[in-house]
């Protein structure tokens, strides 16, 4: 089964206050799950792979095989896709947790859109930031 898992990550101040979250749908938009993690102090490229994390971990226990990611940041999409070399060392760790849990799919892809394409999850990062409803 596959599952399109729109991914964002967020900080307030680089480092500062993060946030992570995912919204998984169907290949025809309807949305299966939702889900908001606040990271405490983290910068933004940490909350994004933990966006990604929590997105493929979603996908998974709602029963995915074959995963299209969809967020908006190049770093992240380039490395995972062997573009891009990951340098910083505090990174390695989140890009091989998600390299396995990619590895997990049967098939993956991951692709960047503008932000405000990534709408639903970027308000649901805003949200967790604001403490509105928490992290879910």
């Amino acid at each position: 089964m596959k599952l399109i898992v729109h991914v964002d990550g967020g900080a307030r101040g680089n480092p500062g206050p993060a946030a992570a979250a995912c919204v998984v749908s169907s290949p025809g938009g309807e949305v299966l799950g939702e889900r908001s993690q606040l990271l405490g102090t983290a910068t933004n490229n940490v909350a994004e792979y933990r966006a990604l994390l929590l997105g493929l971990e979603c996908a998974r226990e709602l029963g995915a095989t074959e995963v299209e990611v969809v967020g908006d940041s190049e770093l992240i999409a380039k490395q995972v896709q062997g573009a891009y070399k990951v340098k910083h060392e505090a990174m390695r760790p989140l890009y091989a947790q998600a390299m396995d849990a990619l590895g997990r799919f049967d098939r993956w892809s991951i692709r960047t859109v503008p932000r405000a394409q990534n709408a639903h999850a970027d308000a649901l990062v805003n949200e967790a930031l604001d403490g509105r409803d928490g992290a879910r």
